[in-house]
């Protein structure tokens, strides 16, 4: 199902298919997100959860058992429940199944709320732990922003303008999508604030992946006319951006991340990933995001 979200400026839509906010229109009319396209990439905002990125070995290990799971978890391919619903927001629910439950054991609760902002819109995730034993868990975003995002514009039109200098670069990603325990040398920074975007930048690199930046906000904005998006971020440690390598489509990923895909010498087990999050028995904890139109 479907749920149509509106505001004085903006309207929206929700789907139960994966949790997803699968449109966002400007007071313009304007579709400001990406809408997939199988050629370059099917997907349109999905819900990263209980894993981010790749999962060595194919698993993880719970408890000192193997767990076959996919890569980015099993969330985005489910339906959620509708929980509640208002006239600018909907809350999408998923709960554990046996399905789920072979390939991560513990019972849970993920709400994940979508609503409009007088400037956006704003993404919570409230994950609750509904069994009786500790938890582990990861979480994030995958939102796809149009870029360009008018007509006549270039991707390479577009830069990345964080909110604050950053001393420190994009982590590698090595084969089969696992990180490296090193940086890119092509994408440190070193004080800066900006990246120029380009293709070749991810035919090379696949995703930028950072870890402890300063910033608490992003912004996806066109060199020429100073539009775009801002993300923020604050309730993140991590952020990923990332564009289908060597497709040359015209969107771009801004991805908060609690987690991230598995190192290559990483020991498997689940709560060793960096950034998992434990909930005892009843905790529950809430991410947010959110999207200004600038």
């Amino acid at each position: 199902m479907e749920y149509t979200l509106k505001n004085e400026r903006f309207t929206a839509a929700a789907t139960t298919a994966g949790g997803e906010l699968i449109s966002f229109r400007d007071g313009t009319g304007r579709e400001r997100l990406w809408q997939g396209d199988p050629a370059i990439w099917a997907g349109r905002n999905p819900i990263l959860f209980p894993a981010i990125g790749a999962v060595k070995g194919g698993g993880a290990v719970f408890e000192g058992n193997f767990y076959p799971l996919s890569r980015h978890g099993f969330a985005r391919g489910r339906e959620f429940a509708l929980a509640e619903r208002g006239g600018d927001f909907a809350v999408l629910e998923l709960t554990e199944s046996v399905d789920t439950l072979e390939q991560y054991p513990y019972p849970f609760r993920l709400r994940v709320r979508h609503a409009l902002t007088e400037a956006g819109f704003e993404t919570c995730f409230s994950v609750q732990n509904t069994g009786e034993k500790s938890m582990p868990y990861c979480v994030g975003g995958h939102t796809g922003y149009l870029c360009p995002a008018q007509e006549g514009e270039r991707f390479e039109d577009y830069s990345l303008v964080f909110d604050q200098p950053e001393d420190t670069g994009s982590i590698a990603v090595a084969e089969g999508g696992l990180l490296a325990r090193r940086y890119l040398d092509a994408l440190r920074l070193r004080g800066e604030r900006t990246i120029d975007l380009r293709h070749e930048i991810f035919d090379g690199a696949d995703t930028l992946v950072f870890d402890g930046l300063r910033s608490k906000a992003v912004s996806l904005v066109s060199r020429d006319t100073g539009h775009g998006v801002r993300v923020t971020f604050g309730d993140f440690p991590m952020l990923g951006i990332w564009t289908m390598p060597h497709k040359k489509g015209p969107y771009l990923c801004i991805e908060p991340w609690q987690g991230c895909a598995g190192y290559e010498d990483e020991s498997g087990v689940f709560t060793d990933k960096a950034h998992c999050v434990v909930l005892a028995p009843g905790e529950e904890r809430t991410h947010r995001f959110s999207a200004e139109f600038i």
